[in-house]
């Protein structure tokens, strides 16, 4: 077998206390970092990298399966170590809103996937009258039944995010936003249709581990953590029309926020 192309990786400093497949990681990561195995373009086969650093083939299994934990690569059985796509989704929290996307039929997701140059999809959805969790009553003004919002969004066919919209029963029953398309702009659009002109978002974020349901949801790779977004929006009158409980691919998303200078 041919050697790897000059340049693609370097040798193994054997003075190094460092374990010898952490050294074989490292050259992989700054290697995909630097461009030199692009997304979705295949990693060295195990033999070419026994070959080139004169190792075990365990030790390179370890340095693979710890980028795989990193979720900087994905196996594929039959086919090798792929680097891990990584779509890079800019989510610019002062504008996704913005009323003119609604007014152009526009739903934030959407509007970020076009910028992305990505394909966006939904799926998954399930719309249904409960009773909210003591947190989600709470936000909302403690109503008894709330209308639930669930759906899984898309980007090119890879999962990205999961999310929750939660609106007071009285508001929302008998009205588009019940229905499994609310229509152009999507349910805030039809809010302020309603005479719910929205105000202001009030967004809690942070970032954590993800259940076990996540992983199979967003069919996220060993090591990926997620990032747990709670909105809730207000209308002119102060009142809070909706919580989403959103939940994305940490490796997805970049959260961009424009913050006033005074």
């Amino acid at each position: 077998m041919p050697p790897l192309a000059s340049g693609l990786l370097g040798a193994l400093d054997p003075t190094s206390d460092r374990a010898v497949f952490r050294q074989i990681a490292d050259q992989l990561r700054e290697a995909i970092d630097k461009g030199r195995f692009r997304e979705g373009g295949k990693l060295p086969s195990e033999t070419e990298l026994v070959d080139h650093f004169g190792v075990s083939r365990m030790t390179v299994r370890n340095a693979l399966s710890l980028l795989q934990q990193e979720g900087l690569a994905v196996s594929e059985h039959g086919k090798g170590v792929f680097v891990r796509p990584r779509p890079p989704v800019r989510r610019l929290a002062s504008d996704r809103f913005a009323r003119r996307h609604r007014e152009q039929g526009k739903s934030a997701f959407t509007v970020e996937a076009e910028a992305a140059g990505s394909r966006p999809e939904v799926d998954g959805l399930e719309v249904k009258e409960e009773r909210p969790s003591p947190d989600i009553s709470a936000r909302l003004g403690s109503p008894r039944k709330v209308l639930a919002r669930r759906r899984r969004y898309l980007l090119d066919g890879r999962p990205v995010e999961f999310a929750t919209s939660y609106l007071p029963l009285d508001l929302a029953r008998n009205t588009p936003i019940a229905q499994p398309n609310p229509g152009p702009g999507g349910i805030y659009a039809r809010l302020e249709e309603m005479g719910h002109r929205l105000d202001h978002f009030d967004e809690e974020i942070r970032a954590r581990m993800p259940t076990p349901a996540e992983v199979r949801t967003l069919r996220l790779a060993s090591g990926v953590p997620v990032i747990h977004l709670v909105r809730t929006a207000y209308d002119a009158d102060g009142r809070a029309v909706e919580v989403c409980d959103t939940v994305m691919a940490a490796d997805a998303y970049v959260l961009a926020y424009q913050l006033p200078a005074t």
